[in-house]
């Protein structure tokens, strides 16, 4: 397949935001100094040679957060990248993503990007699983934030203002794992209810967050795994797409002085080519690898440093 970015070399030094301890200072309080040398997606991703195969609680998976965990210094454990996937209510109507919930491709999803962001980075990150609510005392832990079957989303009155203050206070949303126009407009709805006065902004390829790191040439675009090793398609099909076609769409929703708050990944299904890596090795091959984890190291990169 092309090459969705550019194999050269790559050295970044990035000031990563580890943790915060109130929302009030939801920006930088733990400045990690990173030098990360990213030789190619081929080279830093194993090329499928750290493909694994796991269930949840496997040995190879134990020993994996028992080295995550041994290498954090005991002084500043809590000085860590995290993480983090918010829970939520769902609205049940069919249209808006089927059975999906906001635990959608937990734990291997989680287990294992946390694990390749300890692998091929100098970070710290917190083993483990992080479910957090969407509250005031939760948010301001997290100054980086993910939510899993974004069409499905139901905010209460107390959800909505924790998330707008959060937002507007420092942290950041990606937002991912929906399709076609009823869950986008259901996902739009809630985010209005945050910010009535805010537009989502889409992000076309010449966008900075897509050259961070990892140089693009094309929006990437990750199936669910069923769509792609079922119908090798690179959408998941059986969703209306009259209104935006099947292609991915990023959004971005900004603060007053322009600082990207949230990005929404549209069209997308990041946290299947974190969860099914080891599936099929056509699919680490062509999504988890090449756009999965390079994507998100971009979004990272570009989220603690603009």
């Amino acid at each position: 397949m092309a090459a969705y970015y550019k194999p050269a070399c790559i050295r970044f030094q990035a000031a990563l935001i580890c943790r915060v301890t109130s929302y009030k200072r939801a920006v930088p309080c733990v400045m990690l100094l990173l030098a990360v040398l990213l030789l190619s997606a081929h080279g830093q991703f194993g090329g499928g040679r750290f493909r694994r195969g796991y269930g949840y609680n496997n040995p190879e998976q134990t020993r994996e957060q028992e080295e995550m965990e041994k290498a954090l210094d005991p002084a500043f454990k809590e000085d860590t990248f995290t993480f983090a996937r918010l829970k939520f209510a769902t609205d049940d109507d069919y249209r808006f993503g089927g059975g999906r919930r906001w635990d959608d491709d937990t734990p291997d999803a989680d287990l294992t990007l946390a694990y390749r962001m300890y692998q091929v980075t100098s970070l710290k990150v917190r083993p483990g699983l992080n479910f957090i609510d969407i509250t005031p005392q939760e948010l301001a832990k997290y100054p980086f934030v993910y939510l899993a079957a974004a069409g499905r989303m139901v905010l209460n009155d107390d959800e909505t203002a924790a998330m707008r203050q959060y937002l507007l206070n420092g942290g950041f949303l990606m937002a991912d794992d929906f399709w076609g126009d009823d869950q986008w407009h259901h996902f739009y709805e809630q985010m209005k209810r945050v910010f009535p006065d805010r537009e989502p902004v889409e992000l076309t390829l010449d966008h900075r967050i897509f050259h961070a790191v990892f140089d693009f040439k094309k929006l990437p675009q990750i199936p669910s795994v069923g769509a792609f090793m079922g119908y090798r398609l690179s959408y998941d099909p059986g969703w209306p797409y009259f209104e935006k076609s099947h292609d991915p769409h990023f959004y971005a929703i900004y603060d007053d002085k322009q600082r990207m708050m949230a990005i929404i990944c549209h069209n997308n299904h990041f946290g299947d080519g974190w969860e099914h890596e080891t599936d099929d090795e056509s699919y680490f091959d062509t999504f988890s690898e090449p756009m999965g984890y390079p994507m998100f190291v971009n979004i990272v990169y570009y989220a603690t440093t603009h």
